[in-house]
């Protein structure tokens, strides 16, 4: 099943998510249905807050950005409940970064690209490894949604001033997207 979108400016992206406990109801079937999702919209990673749900769960998969970023070659991973540790040896880089909940833009982030992170994979079973590069990056990113952080919150006052505009018609619901979404409910 492919999920609508939840768009900026929506709460559920501003919440902090609950960890998913070990009876959550068909958590196989939901992480089936994020990968679908995530592949239906061009994504490389998908967290739950995205689609609705304030729980600790992403998943990613780096192969379609392999070419350029080898890193990413074999990086499809359902992650639950992460845990994650920036790992500050490398100096920070700064990339363009998108979201699906924040179609049509993108601007460039400052990250430290070296993470460990521990997680349970798709059986429940607990997970630890690092991450460089690119690979870092798309971690960091989907993990900030579980904080309720977007990648906008990265970027500089002036810059997000620049965009403001932009912001506020994602904020409103207009804007051209090729999959569903939900804006934020009108206050």
């Amino acid at each position: 099943m492919v999920y609508p979108i939840y768009l900026y400016g929506h709460p559920v992206l501003r919440k902090g998510c609950e960890p998913v406990g070990a009876d959550y109801p068909e958590l196989s079937k939901l992480i089936d249905d994020m990968f679908e999702t995530m592949y239906f919209t061009d994504g490389v990673g998908l967290a739950a807050p995205q689609i609705g749900k304030a729980i600790q769960l992403i998943v990613i998969d780096g192969s379609p950005v392999a070419d350029r970023f080898p890193e990413c070659k074999d990086l499809k991973l359902a992650l639950v409940n992460p845990e994650l540790e920036v790992i500050e040896d490398v100096k920070p880089c700064s990339r363009e970064e998108g979201c699906l909940s924040l179609p049509g833009l993108s601007e460039p982030v400052m990250r430290t690209e070296h993470v460990k992170l521990r997680w349970l994979d798709a059986d429940l079973k607990e997970q630890e490894r690092e991450f460089t590069g690119f690979a870092a990056r798309i971690i960091q990113h989907e993990f900030d949604h579980l904080l309720g952080k977007v990648y906008t919150d990265h970027i500089s006052p002036i810059r997000k001033s620049l965009i403001r505009n932009k912001l506020n018609n994602i904020v409103k619901g207009k804007l051209r997207c090729d999959y569903r979404t939900v804006a934020c409910p009108k206050r």
